[in-house]
């Protein structure tokens, strides 16, 4: 007899929130999803459009772009803008056996995000889960 295996709907790390202050999108979206959502900002599906996609490919997910991302993209540049923040998961203490491991919630800014390589990700055991734009500087960006 074996164990019942905990299956993961992905759709429920594919949502889009927002507060006063800011908006909220799960990482397990890919780009196109993202634009074909009636509730995602206009504007942010603009910037999509013209400054994100043109350098990578639409069906790339959130949670792929940011572990990847280097300073020296220019979708760095647009996310830094944006003043974008983004809520990972990680190991609690580094080098654990992923098994036994228990993880804490943390809260990057872009800069901090993109100065660790995806080695060190992978050591740290980050999770990417979701992306938080504010709102203020989204209003401020120009297109």
């Amino acid at each position: 007899m074996s164990l019942p295996t905990n299956f993961v709907n992905e759709e429920d790390f594919k949502y889009y929130m927002q507060d006063v202050s800011k908006n909220y999108f799960g990482a397990r979206y890919n780009y196109n999803e993202l634009c074909d959502n009636e509730f995602v900002p206009f504007k942010f599906k603009t910037i999509i459009s013209r400054y994100i996609a043109t350098d990578i490919d639409r069906d790339t997910t959130l949670e792929s772009h940011f572990y990847y991302m280097t300073r020296e993209d220019s979708t760095f540049r647009v996310y830094k803008q944006l003043k974008a923040n983004i809520r990972v998961s990680e190991y609690k203490k580094a080098g654990m056996i992923p098994e036994n491991a228990t993880f804490k919630e943390k809260i990057y800014s872009i800069d901090q995000l993109t100065m660790l390589t995806p080695e060190d990700k992978k050591e740290k055991g980050i999770i990417i889960r979701e992306i938080i734009i504010s709102k203020l500087a989204l209003f401020g960006f120009m297109v």
